[in-house]
């Protein structure tokens, strides 16, 4: 409860203020009395009272010079309310000129002092919580509570008092978001309140009202607006949007995109501007660099809210798996040309470039190798929450698609070498049967040209010659630890016909399979 002096020569006026309104439903209770300035001091002294209604005229001390002495002699002063029955201009004047808080003249209305109240108790409020966090943590404090619509609804000529706003007018809620100096950053990163602040001062100053600020989520902030009292001050709300965003992307040094929510009636409804400030930003991609977005220009219009083309899809990922490098270009080039032709919406945006990501994922599985060997993996999987425009994104999107190309055709010349090494040590446990290169190649999956091609390149001879090279060798070790006859030799290491093993014996080994055999024998 707030403590309220009362200070008037006339006890009835007193009694009456008393049992005028109730005072305690708004947040006020009477803890003292007094019929002249002088004594009004002394009570002031040892009831530190948070507001004194004081008349004008009484005897000892009036109530202009009470409100001289204390709001110049003494540190802390209470908030001041004039009740007078002189309707002079010089009174009113003086009062003023004390900062006293508010005049009201006799005969009480009870209807417009009730009202006074209830915006003085929000602001003593906020003036409580200022001492003791600070105005700029408090009025984020405020603004969050309206925009969350987190209030009883009588408390929203409070809070409008404590934001230093009219309870009803013309209000806008805009959202400014912050983008990454650097595409490979780790975000937005924070945006203290006191810089925000502190950036939009020449602002507030230059139109004469202050701007209240509440952070959201890194890297993105909210602001309210008071429309009436700014148009009637410049006359021209857009330049004023355009000299917020200009303001915070020059502080930061960063591009800032400002998104305006619908006018709303009542500094209550709020959380409505809020929400359609954040329907404003469903158009950033739609939009392109807009810096200032307004959702009254953009609501109702169309978004895509669909999948990309598969025929775009498949293509894509098939020039990546060539290695492609000016063709998967090209199709990115046309993805995010779609992307803004269509106007896709930021949700059909996240999931086209998450099935291209997951698409390259599976590609790399397939050939057994592992997705956390990109390093450009995390930026795009995170790039939500970088808050990266399209462009940016693009940056993005395109680093991973060349890494995992790269990485694509790193991991089939692995493959290849594998494949070969498999290819070679099944024709050595296999030269026996009846196999040949055309065979092989359709065994594994290849073309036999190519095949050929590769064999010869990784080690260096022709695959008949390799075959044979294997068949012969196998042949001379029957030939030395056996007494097996020639066709059975000849059977045995893959030869159909031996005639035809003899002469390709004596081709390599420059004798016959006979000769060999004698050779050993030490027969000439």
């Amino acid at each position: 409860m707030y403590k309220v002096l009362l200070v008037d020569d006339e006890v009835f006026v007193r009694k009456g203020l008393i049992n005028l309104i109730d005072w305690r439903s708004l947040g006020f209770e009477i803890c003292g009395e007094a019929d002249n300035g002088a004594d009004a001091l002394e009570m002031m002294k040892r009831l530190g009272p948070d507001v004194v209604i004081t008349d004008i005229r009484m005897p000892v001390l009036d109530g202009l010079e009470l409100i001289r002495t204390v709001t110049t002699e003494w540190a802390r002063s209470p908030v001041f309310i004039i009740v007078s029955g002189y309707h002079e201009f010089t009174y009113a004047q003086q009062a003023l000129r004390y900062d006293v808080h508010d005049y009201i003249l006799k005969p009480i209305d009870e209807g417009e002092l009730t009202a006074m109240l209830a915006k003085l108790a929000g602001m003593l409020g906020a003036k409580k919580l200022n001492s003791l966090a600070g105005e700029k943590i408090v009025t984020g404090t405020l603004l969050e509570t309206l925009v969350k619509d987190r209030y009883a609804g009588e408390e929203a000529a409070q809070f409008a008092a404590a934001l230093r706003m009219e309870p009803t007018g013309r209000f806008v809620y805009a959202l400014a978001e912050l983008h990454p100096e650097t595409d490979s950053g780790t975000g937005a990163g924070g945006w203290p309140v006191e810089e925000a602040v502190a950036a939009l001062q020449p602002v507030a100053e230059r139109i004469g009202r202050p701007i209240p600020v509440h952070i959201h989520q890194p890297g993105l902030i909210g602001l309210l607006l008071d429309v009436s009292r700014i148009t009637s001050a410049t006359g021209d709300m857009e330049a004023v949007y355009r000299s917020v965003q200009a303001a915070l992307s020059e502080a930061r040094g960063a591009p800032v995109t400002l998104y305006v929510g619908g006018e709303v009636g009542r500094i209550g409804d709020v959380h409505s501007s809020c929400r359609t400030a954040h329907q404003a930003m469903s158009y950033q991609f739609a939009e392109g660099e807009t810096p200032v977005l307004l959702y009254d220009r953009v609501a109702g219009t169309a978004l895509y809210y669909f999948d990309i083309d598969s025929e775009l899809y498949a293509q894509l990922l098939e020039q990546l798996e060539e290695n492609d490098k000016e063709a998967y270009s090209a199709s990115i080039d046309r993805l995010f040309r779609h992307f803004r032709e269509k106007r896709f919406a930021p949700g059909a945006v996240s999931n086209a470039i998450a099935r291209c990501v997951i698409g390259v994922i599976n590609v790399i599985r397939a050939m057994d190798g592992s997705e956390k060997e990109l390093a450009s993996l995390p930026a795009i999987m995170d790039w939500q929450s970088r808050r990266v425009r399209l462009p940016g994104l693009k940056r993005l999107f395109a680093a991973f698609m060349e890494e995992a190309a790269d990485y694509i055709a790193r991991l089939r010349r692995q493959q290849s070498k594998a494949g070969i090494e498999k290819i070679r040590k099944y024709i050595e446990t296999h030269y026996m049967e009846n196999i040949s290169l055309k065979s092989i190649a359709a065994k594994f999956y290849m073309n036999s040209v190519y095949l050929g091609q590769l064999f010869r390149k990784t080690y260096g001879v022709y695959f008949n010659d390799y075959l044979l090279g294997i068949r012969i060798g196998e042949a001379k070790r029957l030939l030395r630890q056996t007494d097996c006859r020639m066709y059975e030799i000849a059977e045995k290491v893959g030869f159909q016909n031996a005639d035809y093993f003899v002469t390709q014996f004596e081709k390599l080994e420059r004798m016959t399979p006979t000769d060999y055999r004698n050779k050993l024998l030490g027969k000439k």
